[in-house]
């Protein structure tokens, strides 16, 4: 009798994966309409909604630096029908950041690193400099008296930046903004020297009062801009960093959905006209399952700890 209960539930789980899904799926975005998470989860929810024969709708939550939409997620029933889509913010510099936090990474799943973002080290037209090693020269000449600007004292652009000075021993001055757009903004208005920022934030702005794009962040040249040389190619030997964005979910959604998940989100992504519509929004295509999802994870926090603990940053 157990072993004939044991075969149904084994038969009943498979069933249950191979029908999924067979409703709505709801996917939480802890961020507001319209930035860089919600433009990339709304393409590949489309093209979800289209393989499931299904709606998949998508929720925008901000708040609480992401803790809003995170906890709602991590606190839902774990049937793979509620899922988060969020960036690194959520779930690498949140634990970090914070000592107390409303969710935890045991309660999450990671299904799927989807997509990631080049950064880009870009100055102002005011800087004389041509080159990094330029830039890192006159830094270095002029200690303290250059500024860099970044979205917040806990942010991954000001932890960049952070990262770029230890590297290359040079001291500038950090200027907040509200948001990556407001620190795009100051530097084409020449009120900061320096920032390190998405792509998609950086680069529509190049030219502009003499925005240069020095080098990209990433460990090997980007398509998304390929003339740029990498941090370690411009004279940063050890550095990269860059935006990533997965999809996660409550830690108690079965194995068996849990891979459907991930098979059908690793076909859609490696369809050309996703990976065509994701650059034309400078992302790049990553497609990771959750295996190497939590190692992308574990390699990030013990980079981005160091930084942390050696600035004795705190979370905004």
């Amino acid at each position: 009798m157990a072993a004939l209960l044991g075969c149904l539930v084994a038969l009943n789980s498979s069933d249950a994966a191979t029908d999924y899904p067979t409703r709505t799926v709801r996917i939480i975005i802890p961020f507001s309409a319209g930035g860089a998470p919600d433009i990339v989860m709304r393409v590949v929810a489309q093209a979800l909604s289209e393989k499931w024969k299904q709606s998949v709708v998508i929720e925008n939550r901000p708040g609480a630096n992401t803790f809003t939409g995170t906890t709602a997620v991590a606190r839902s029933e774990p049937d793979g029908y509620t899922l988060l889509f969020t960036a690194d913010g959520t779930f690498i510099l949140n634990p970090l950041l914070y000592a107390s936090l409303p969710y935890t990474m045991n309660e999450l799943a990671p299904l799927s690193l989807i997509a990631t973002t080049p950064h880009v080290f870009a100055v102002s037209g005011k800087v004389q400099a041509q080159s990094l090693r330029e830039f890192i020269a006159f830094a270095k000449a002029n200690p303290g008296k250059m500024t860099f600007g970044s979205t917040g004292s806990g942010s991954i652009q000001r932890l960049a930046f952070e990262f770029f000075s230890r590297l290359s021993g040079v001291e500038l001055v950090h200027v907040p903004y509200r948001g990556a757009n407001e620190t795009a903004t100051a530097l084409v208005a020449g009120e900061i020297d320096a920032s390190i920022n998405g792509a998609a934030t950086v680069l529509p702005h190049v030219g502009q009062n003499g925005v240069r794009a020095l080098a990209i962040t990433t460990k090997r040249r980007s398509e998304l801009a390929p003339d740029l040389p990498t941090m370690e190619e411009a004279g940063v030997p050890g550095f990269s960093s860059q935006g990533a964005f997965g999809l996660l979910a409550p830690a108690g959604v079965p194995q068996d959905i849990r891979e459907k998940l991930e098979a059908d989100l690793a076909e859609v992504l490696q369809r050309p006209e996703m990976q065509s519509v994701l650059a034309t929004r400078y992302f790049e295509k990553a497609s990771l399952g959750p295996v190497e999802f939590q190692k992308v994870i574990a390699e990030e926090s013990a980079k981005w700890r160091s930084v942390i603990e050696d600035k004795k940053i705190k979370g905004d």
